[in-house]
C-alpha cells in the first residue's frame, strides 16, 4: 500500500506540475511581469497613487527582515524562474497527489472519471473557497496583515473540507446541513482586508490575473485528480 501511494503520488505530482508550470508560463507569469513593471516604477509615479501600497510593502518588508541589497537573489525571467517555479509545482503537487492517494485508501473511486471530483473537492477547498475572501493578488497590492489572512486561510480550507465530506459522504441530512453550514462560516466571519485597498496595477490587469490563477488552478486540480485515480486503480488492479 505504501508503494501504491508513492507511485501514485509521484507520477500524478509529476504530471500534474508540469501542466500547471505550462499554464502558468503562458498566462499567468507574463501578468505578473506586468505587474511588476508598475511596482518598479512606483517610485517615479504620481505619490496620488500607490503612497499607501508602498508604505504597506516597506512596513511588511522590514517585519519580515526581508533585505534589498545586493546579497539578495530571486531567479531572472527566463529560464532561471520556469525552473525554480516548476520545482516548487512539483513539491506542491507531490504533496497534495499524497493527500489524494491516502484519501484513495480509504475510499478509492471505482472508476478513473470519479478522481475528477476528487480533484474538484481539491480545487474548492485549497482555491475557489479561500479566493472568495482572499482573490490572489499581483505584486503592488496593499493586503492585510500576514498572519490573520493565514488563520482565516487555514481556517477556509479546513472548512471547506469538513462541509464538503459532510455533504458527500454523510447520509444523515442533519450532517449534510452542518456541512453546508461549515462552507459559509467563514465567508460570514470575513477575511481580514486593509483598510484602504490600493493596487498599482490596472485594475482590469488584476481581475484577468484572478481568472487566470483560478483557471490554471482548476485545470491542475482536475488532471493530478484524473492522473491519481488512475496510477492508483492501475497499482489496485495490478495487485489483484
Amino acid at each position: 500500500m505504501i508503494k501504491r501511494i508513492a507511485r501514485t503520488a509521484g507520477f500524478s505530482g509529476l504530471l500534474a506540475a508540469i501542466l500547471l508550470t505550462l499554464l502558468q508560463s503562458l498566462w499567468v507569469t507574463p501578468l505578473i511581469l506586468q505587474a511588476e513593471t508598475f511596482e518598479n516604477a512606483e517610485p517615479v509615479a504620481e505619490h496620488s497613487h500607490g503612497e499607501a501600497v508602498a508604505a504597506h510593502q516597506h512596513e511588511h518588508e522590514e517585519a519580515a527582515g526581508h533585505s534589498h541589497d545586493g546579497e539578495a537573489w530571486s531567479p531572472e525571467d527566463g529560464w532561471q524562474r520556469t525552473l525554480s517555479t516548476g520545482l516548487s509545482n512539483l513539491v506542491v503537487a507531490v504533496g497534495f497527489a499524497l493527500m489524494l492517494a491516502g484519501l484513495f485508501t480509504l475510499r478509492a473511486p471505482n472508476r478513473t472519471w470519479q478522481g475528477l471530483l476528487w480533484g474538484l473537492a481539491g480545487f474548492a477547498v485549497f482555491n475557489l473557497a479561500p479566493s472568495a475572501g482572499l482573490p490572489p493578488e499581483l505584486p503592488g497590492t496593499a493586503a492585510a496583515d500576514l498572519l490573520l489572512r493565514q488563520y482565516w486561510w487555514i481556517g477556509t480550507a479546513a472548512a471547506t473540507a469538513a462541509g464538503l465530506a459532510l455533504i458527500a459522504f454523510s447520509r444523515n441530512w442533519l450532517l449534510r446541513g452542518v456541512g453546508l453550514a461549515l462552507l459559509a462560516v467563514p465567508h460570514l466571519i470575513g477575511a481580514p482586508h486593509p483598510e484602504v485597498h490600493e493596487s498599482l496595477a490596472p485594475e482590469a490587469l488584476g481581475h484577468e490575473f484572478i481568472l487566470a490563477s483560478l483557471l490554471t488552478n482548476a485545470l491542475f486540480w482536475a488532471a493530478l485528480g484524473l492522473a491519481a485515480a488512475w496510477f492508483f486503480g492501475r497499482d489496485a488492479r495490478h495487485d489483484a
